[in-house]
Order: structure tokens, then sequence, then C-alpha cells
């Protein structure tokens, strides 16, 4: 009777030995994995950086009284370059190609996609551009609307109320004085 324990056994623990094997393996391939998700975001850092470098001519001609701009890398599950609040470079999927993107109200849109780090610049020159000439159309001071000229007083509604209420009220007794010395 105790064969059959043993055989039993042996045959579980192979699978034991099998299962420890693949967890293993699997644990091993998963590391090598995060290790070169690692690399590929060391390497968009490294990107955006080098786009962040080649910006510096553009934003060094923004005057220092504009601060529309906070330009700075973020480092997160997708590193981005942030032109301002709304706008932003990221990397496209192939992790070469540089994506400039907006987000508005209606949803994010692409001002720009390239590999060339050259019309990236280009694109953030020209919407830097954009806006700061919506800035300076929103600090524009508008004219001061003039004052209407003022009309003479009207006089109240309530005067004009009560004298007719008066007169109708003297007519219906006139009416009814007029009726009672015609009926003598």
């Amino acid at each position: 009777m105790s064969e059959p324990q043993n055989a039993g056994t042996n045959a579980s623990q192979p699978r034991t030995v099998r299962l420890r094997d693949a967890l293993l393996k699997a644990r091993i391939e998963a590391a090598d994995r995060t290790g070169v998700v690692v690399d590929l975001r060391d390497a968009e850092v490294a990107r955006l950086e080098i786009l962040n470098d080649a910006l510096d001519p553009l934003f060094a001609e923004v005057p220092d009284r504009v601060d529309l701009f906070d330009r700075g890398i973020s480092q997160g599950d997708t590193p981005r370059l942030w032109i301002d609040v709304v706008a932003h470079i990221m990397m496209g999927r192939d992790k070469r190609m540089y994506r400039f993107v907006q987000d508005t109200r209606h949803g994010r849109i692409v001002l720009a996609e390239s590999h060339d780090t050259g019309a990236i610049v280009e694109a953030v020159t020209d919407y830097v551009a954009r806006r700061m000439v919506e800035r300076e159309r929103a600090l524009v001071v508008a004219p001061e609307p003039k004052p209407p000229v003022a009309e003479k007083p009207r006089r109240s509604r309530v005067w004009s109320f009560l004298l007719g209420f008066i007169l109708g009220a003297v007519a219906l007794f006139g009416f009814a004085l007029f009726a009672s010395l015609r009926s003598w």
C-alpha cells in the first residue's frame, strides 16, 4: 500500500518543480520587459530634452512680461515636454516621432507630428506666436462706452393712473347725478 503513495508523491513533485521553474522564468521575463520599458522611457526623455534644448532660442525671444508659457519635462508613464498649460509634446507610438498636441474642451488635437526636430520647433514657434497675438488682443483696452444722453425724466406712471382713476370716478359720479335728476 505504500507504493501508491510514493507513486502519487513522485508524480506531483515534477509538477511543483515545473510550476516553480515556470514562475521563476516568468518573473525574469517580466523584469527584463520592465527594464526595456525603463530604457524606452529614458530614451523618450532624452529625445524630449534634445527638443527642449532646440527650443531654447525661441523662448529666449519671448518677452519677460509674457507669462503664458511654462516649459518643462514631466516624467510619468508618458513623458511630456509642456509648452504651456494646454499644449505639450510627447513621443509617438514608435518612440521616435514627436507629437505636438493641444488639449481643448472638445478633446485633444494634434498640431504637428514629425520625426524631424526642426519641423516640431517650427510648429511650436507658430503656436507661440498665435498665443502671444491672442494675449495681446485680450489685453487691449476697449474704449469706454459713452454714457447715454439723459432724457428728461418721465412722469411716474403712478400719477397717470391716479389722474385716470379720479377722472373716471368724477365722470361716474356725474353720470349718476345726471340720471337721478332726470328720473325726478
